[in-house]
């Protein structure tokens, strides 16, 4: 396909919530785990966690698990402006970039993941993988803040199938 580029891609979404409640939902540990995670861990470059509601700054470290998956993924925060950029590094040297717009009563929130390598692995674990599991999440993100419905995989334990995040499209 011509113009594709496999160390990049971007997802946006238009959500139907303050500016501050999205980015709640973003930068601190109990916005995370409303939609997103199983645990989120935030850690000052002084090493002091971060409470649960404390908005995270740059050069923070993170600890993300999820629900089916076992494995915890790690990282700095790299930019963090309190209102509407997040910027953190993500499976291993890639980048992920949330940008948030106002539009009326809404807001456009357009997440980049970029910097992603090009060797078969990255490609089908970062690039394919990545850019679909954001398309849910993104998706269960609007279904959170507009109808309060979590869509993600919680009742069932998925880890045992080692190709869960291929075909399962909510986890």
């Amino acid at each position: 396909m011509e113009g594709l580029n496999l160390t990049e891609f971007t997802r946006k979404i238009y959500l139907k919530a303050s500016l501050s409640k999205v980015y709640s939902c973003w930068a601190t540990e109990a916005g995370l785990c409303e939609w997103f995670l199983r645990t989120a861990a935030f850690t000052s470059p002084s090493g002091q966690r971060r409470g649960k509601h404390e908005v995270v700054s740059a050069g923070d470290a993170y600890a993300w698990q999820w629900y089916n998956w076992d494995g915890t993924e790690t990282g700095k925060v790299v930019a963090a402006n309190g209102t509407d950029l997040l910027e953190i590094g993500f499976a291993g040297d890639s980048r992920v970039q949330v940008r948030l717009e106002p539009h009326g009563e809404a807001v456009l929130l357009t997440l980049r993941q970029s910097n992603i390598p090009t060797d078969p692995a990255s490609t089908l674990n970062i690039h394919y993988g990545c850019s679909n599991g954001w398309t849910f999440w993104l998706a269960n993100l609007k279904a959170w803040l507009e109808h309060g419905i979590y869509l993600g995989e919680r009742e069932f334990d998925l880890c045992d199938d080692p190709t869960a995040g291929l075909f399962y499209v909510n986890i």
